[in-house]
């Protein structure tokens, strides 16, 4: 059986990916910084669809934590999908909020996905087959006060995956940057009064992010996926309009104090 690992596998996105994988009969290595949680999915979708499941605990925004797992990886005789989803989102203006949380996103938007990628490429290199998708957001493409650095990090994650996706010609490698919008996950449901303020009919359903996302990887499709039309709609626009008028934009739209 083909072998996936899942950061941030317990909630959200990571979890839809888990049993999306589970049902396509991937062993599953899922990590997450939650004992208890990960342990549990892992034997729920054991017992449900008779599949491996191994559940390790680790936080990969902390050197130890990224590094236990990149050694893992490592020591894997063969994986054949990374998925960097562990992410999470904060709020307020740079010079108003802790710094810690900022810095703490920083490491895990960035410095792990790019360390666990280098620990898995050689393998899957040398097998001539793998995949990674790194999950982003449109969020990597706009920009305002506010999120300044939840932005940057995905717009990191996105150029990254596109570099890679050109030094893995003819490797036999895919690379994917997920770019999702408004997603049903529990990032979004402790930012409440942010969620509040998006109409219901821009907001998808994580399940539905994932399997738009797995399908694309597996046809060979654009590094990019942003699933959904009314996202790709969105982004289309959005590229069309000048940056200055942007800028106005989104200091209009966004009065922070």
């Amino acid at each position: 059986m083909p072998t996936a690992l899942i950061t941030g596998a317990s909630a959200g996105i990571g979890r839809s990916f888990a049993e999306s994988l589970a049902r396509r009969g991937y062993d599953l290595i899922l990590v997450a910084r939650s004992t208890a949680r990960v342990e549990a999915l892992a034997r729920e979708l054991a017992t449900r669809h008779g599949v491996a499941c191994d559940a390790w605990t680790a936080d990969v925004s902390s050197d130890a934590g990224r590094e236990s797992v990149a050694d893992r990886i490592v020591a894997l005789p063969r994986l054949d999908l990374l998925i960097n989803n562990a992410g999470f989102a904060t709020t307020g203006k740079l010079a108003k909020t802790a710094l810690e949380p900022q810095m703490e996103m920083l490491r895990l938007h960035v410095l792990a996905p790019m360390r666990l990628c280098r620990a898995a490429l050689p393998q899957m290199i040398a097998h001539g087959a793998g995949g990674i998708i790194n999950v982003s957001s449109i969020a990597g493409f706009v920009y305002g006060p506010g999120n300044v650095n939840y932005s940057a990090t995905k717009a990191y994650l996105t150029s990254f995956t596109r570099g890679l996706d050109t030094e893995l010609v003819r490797t036999g490698v895919r690379v994917q940057a997920l770019c999702p919008g408004f997603t049903h996950t529990e990032i979004h449901d402790e930012m409440l009064q942010v969620k509040q303020q998006i109409p219901s009919w821009l907001w998808m359903q994580s399940g539905d992010v994932v399997e738009i996302s797995l399908g694309q990887l597996e046809r060979g499709g654009p590094v990019v996926c942003i699933p959904g039309m009314k996202n790709r709609l969105m982004m289309a626009v959005l590229q069309l309009i000048p940056h200055a008028l942007r800028r106005r934009m989104a200091v209009r739209g966004k009065r922070t104090k």
